[in-house]
């Protein structure tokens, strides 16, 4: 039987995903699994991320997030929900960002740069990094993860790939998954949440 400091597994993301990996059973093969999905994503990208923003602009709980200023926009800020467009500079921003985080999934070595990476990915979206205005709940987090993780697998299942490859492959990808989840939940465990509805 394994032991396992709980205590250093709220504090070291390192020591976190270590366990999270062993618990599950993400080993190197998945890794490779991942990385060779890069060439069957990379063309569906966009139309990912466009589908992503069409579906956080259908309610105002998911939309109201990208009316304050951005962290790191530079650019001129929506003054409410309706002058906020899909072609608005600040949403343009947004999805360029997304688009590198998900070509960072399938490119990048899962190592300790990489763990800080999708640890902050949690953390950005709490008043705890980047802009003070934006505390997107955990709700609103979970259904995009949801949204995304099923646009990822279905993407995968419709590929032309041998039976035990496509297994391998969306095994892979909803252990990252839950794994970049796990790394959003934690920052919401220590954060008293506050809802600021921004009206039009």
């Amino acid at each position: 039987m394994q032991k396992i400091d709980e205590a250093r597994l709220e504090t070291d993301p390192g020591y976190r995903v270590e366990y999270l990996m062993g618990f599950m059973g993400f080993t190197g093969d998945d890794i490779v699994a991942i990385h060779d999905a890069a060439d069957l994503l990379a063309p569906v990208v966009p139309v990912l991320v466009d589908a992503v923003y069409d579906k956080l602009f259908e309610y105002d709980s998911t939309k109201r997030h990208f009316v304050p200023k951005q962290f790191g926009f530079e650019g001129p800020t929506p003054t409410s929900l309706e002058d906020l467009t899909l072609d608005h500079e600040q949403i343009q921003f947004r999805k360029s960002h997304l688009t590198r985080y998900l070509v960072k999934l399938v490119t990048a070595n899962y190592d300790e740069k990489m763990v800080t990476y999708l640890d902050f990915v949690g953390k950005i979206h709490t008043p705890a990094a980047g802009s003070e205005e934006l505390d997107v709940p955990l709700v609103q987090m979970n259904a995009l993860m949801g949204f995304v993780s099923d646009a990822i697998l279905g993407t995968i299942l419709t590929q032309d790939l041998p039976c035990e490859k496509k297994s391998a492959t969306v095994r892979a990808f909803n252990k990252l998954l839950w794994l970049q989840n796990d790394l959003i939940t934690k920052h919401y465990q220590r954060h008293p949440q506050t809802v600021a509805i921004v009206h039009a």
